[in-house]
């Protein structure tokens, strides 16, 4: 279970780091967090906590963070080292929206996987779909428009550019899995 009051120590935390260095990424943290609000219903327990992961999972992009040039990575290691945040926070961050094929393509797979255990599977899908439905601005978008978006602005060839696209089949699978799991949470009978 989330520690108490984690939504409430998140926020600041993020637009502290986000905020004035980078708002387009703050705009965008808050919408990723409205996503997860809004998907609360398959989460249980679990939606402070991905709400909170969500608010959380850029912060690796603040220049007093960037270390390795690896966001997740960068974001989920202060978040660990000097935020003390909740541990399934920081793994949530880690490895948030397929991470790891961007880790095996900076030669950091290893580290990341060393470092930090991945979180349950329906909760990375779940970090997934509320980032891929979310334009850099925080407006909702789908995970295809998404992906192009991501390619066109670092360039198909780019770093970055090329892992999005590896990544894409995976992402869509997430956001899939997710619609199905919001369908069964409406099939239910009151």
């Amino acid at each position: 279970m989330a520690t108490p009051g984690l939504i409430d120590w998140a926020y600041p935390l993020a637009e502290s780091l986000l905020a004035k260095p980078l708002p387009r990424r703050w705009k965008h943290s808050l919408g990723v967090a409205e996503r997860a609000r809004k998907i609360a219903s398959i989460l249980g327990a679990d939606a402070e906590l991905l709400e909170a992961a969500a608010v959380l999972h850029d912060v690796g992009y603040a220049p007093d963070l960037a270390k390795t040039g690896f966001h997740p990575l960068d974001g989920a290691r202060y978040l660990r080292d000097l935020a003390s945040a909740d541990e399934r926070v920081v793994r949530l961050v880690a490895h948030h929206s397929c991470a790891w094929m961007e880790a095996e393509a900076r030669g950091l797979r290893e580290e990341l996987e060393d470092e930090f255990p991945r979180e349950a599977p329906e909760l990375a899908d779940a970090l997934c779909f509320c980032d891929m439905n979310t334009t850099p601005d925080g407006i909702p978008t789908n995970p295809v428009d998404r992906v192009d978006e991501i390619a066109g602005r670092y360039g198909p060839d780019s770093l970055i550019g090329m892992f999005i696209r590896r990544a894409e089949p995976e992402i869509l699978l997430c956001c899939a899995r997710v619609h199905e799991r919001l369908a069964a949470v409406k099939r239910q009978p009151m």
